[in-house]
């Protein structure tokens, strides 16, 4: 059995709040920052140029449309915001987060120095998992919040208007786009478990990050052929908009217990196997 050094603790090895501030302080986290801050601005600017009113038609395809109401208050405007980034923007913040946490201390050849610390490989795994799932909440977490309060001084505070019709109060609505957000976070689990289980392998963080996204690309290609049937509800990608059924006069709850399931069955997955793919990794950068 091999001597432990006195007073050594694994456990307080890598202090999540020493990688917290490590991450955070990142030029491409405060740039990410920016960028989710921007867009409700940037949507704000499209709406006034093109003169968008709320009341539009909408499709004829009697797909929901948040476009249609994103005016008629700040409430409206923050879910507007979420349907057009939830497919794809969010994505690229947790796969950056994930991807880039392991792999890009592999690329500054400062891996293998941070286990000689010592610290024990499950703990470097998980300290960085946490801040990395941490960091991608915060930035899901950001768009909305930024999204109601600009939206909020440019249209007024008031009642969700729900595109199905009907509308929702506006305490009701904040407790809605909660829990849409609180989705939106679990449905993206799948990207964070992938670009984290990448990273583990490859010392490219551009390679993590670009083939969590790439993947998660082609999970949307795949949800759109028809002709898989029901093999498209084992696709995260086929429950990505499911928290739309937040937003309905009666919330229902049946399509994101089951995106919910599939995203978190995926991720978990992906963890495992990062874990036991590092746990016996060669660490020679």
């Amino acid at each position: 059995m091999a001597e432990v050094a006195p007073g050594y603790r694994p456990g307080r090895t890598l202090p999540l709040r020493v990688e917290a501030l490590r991450q955070w302080r990142r030029r491409r986290t405060l740039v990410m920052g920016g960028v989710l801050a921007a867009l409700p601005f940037v949507m704000i600017i499209a709406f006034a140029v093109g003169g968008g009113r709320e009341g539009g038609r909408g499709g004829g395809d009697g797909r929901i449309s948040f476009i249609d109401t994103a005016t008629a208050s700040g409430a409206n405007f923050a879910a507007t915001c979420l349907f057009v980034s939830a497919g794809f923007l969010l994505v690229v913040p947790v796969a950056l987060f994930c991807g880039d946490t392991v792999a890009s201390e592999a690329s500054w050849s400062s891996l293998r120095y941070l286990l000689a610390s010592p610290v024990p490989r499950a703990r470097l795994l998980w300290s960085k998992l946490v801040v990395a799932l941490g960091s991608s909440l915060a930035a899901i977490v950001l768009l909305p919040v930024v999204a109601l309060a600009a939206g909020t001084a440019a249209y007024g505070w008031g009642p969700l208007k729900l595109p199905a019709g009907g509308v929702l109060g506006a305490g009701d609505a904040v407790g809605r786009l909660a829990l849409v957000v609180a989705y939106v976070f679990v449905s993206q689990l799948v990207t964070a478990g992938l670009a984290f289980w990448l990273s583990t392998r490859t010392d490219a963080p551009l390679g993590a990050v670009g083939g969590a996204v790439g993947l998660t690309i082609v999970g949307n290609v795949l949800d759109a052929v028809t002709a898989l049937g029901s093999w498209r509800e084992f696709l995260p990608a086929h429950w990505q908009f499911a928290w739309a059924d937040a937003l309905q006069p009666q919330l229902e709850w049946g399509g994101m217990v089951k995106g919910a399931a599939v995203s978190v069955s995926y991720a978990l997955v992906l963890c495992a196997l990062a874990f036991r793919g590092f746990a016996r990794k060669d660490i020679v950068s």
